[in-house]
């Protein structure tokens, strides 16, 4: 390890050759120590070895910029966390690190990545969960009635477990107008009155009972 101005001073021959010697060592150990060189140039490399940091000093000759980790003891050149990848413009195309959590939740940055597989599964949970994920069934029928068109406003998929009019049709509709599709119709011939149907309702999709038969509904539940 060893630093070095870069100075040769007007000596004597034999100073002069231990000067150059110590200027020479400085070079090859890319001016390595604990501390910074007291005399700095632009661009001018320097391995902290206090955190075993490469690093390399700025255009403007006023800061030093971190470049990689030296691991002494595994011997291997490690990237550091948070590096921005970029085009040969200087253009961010990418980073080499982790974004947080909520950005691979939400599922809308673009930014390349480091992810862990953890994070991987809780992002795919949170853009598109399993029916049944933090829902709940909940009985509903107090506040449905038959012929009236509902929304899922859920912002996901839900569930719907009903026992409709006799011979009526359970009906779904993109916009909650014309064209509705029929999903299943109750049976008159369950002695209750109505067969229970299950239907996935997509978010924001419309859903109804409707028919020319008599009124009103068995049940409704809705897991949501």
């Amino acid at each position: 390890m060893s630093q070095h101005d870069f100075n040769i001073s007007n000596q004597g021959s034999g100073p002069s050759r231990a000067d150059l010697n110590n200027a020479l060592k400085a070079l090859a150990s890319l001016s390595s120590g604990a501390s910074a060189p007291v005399t700095t140039y632009a661009n001018m490399p320097w391995v902290d070895t206090a955190t075993n940091i490469l690093k390399i000093r700025s255009e403007a000759d006023d800061a030093w910029i971190n470049i990689c980790y030296l691991d002494q003891g595994l011997d291997t050149f490690n990237l550091l966390d948070d590096t921005l990848v970029t085009d040969t413009s200087g253009n961010q195309t990418g980073l080499i690190g982790d974004q947080t959590t909520a950005a691979w939740e939400a599922g809308t940055s673009t930014t390349e990545s480091l992810v862990s597989p953890e994070k991987i599964a809780a992002a795919i949970l949170a853009l598109s969960p399993s029916i049944g994920d933090g829902q709940t069934w909940q009985d509903v029928k107090g506040s449905r009635s038959y012929g009236v068109a509902y929304q899922n406003t859920t912002g996901r998929s839900i569930m719907v477990a009903a026992r409709g009019p006799d011979d009526e049709s359970f009906e779904v509709s993109i916009t909650g107008g014309s064209p509705w599709v029929e999903l299943g119709r109750s049976d008159t011939d369950q002695d209750s009155g109505g067969q229970p149907g299950g239907f996935i309702i997509p978010d924001t999709y419309y859903y109804r009972w409707t028919g020319s038969g008599p009124a009103g509904t068995r049940t409704w539940s809705e897991l949501r």
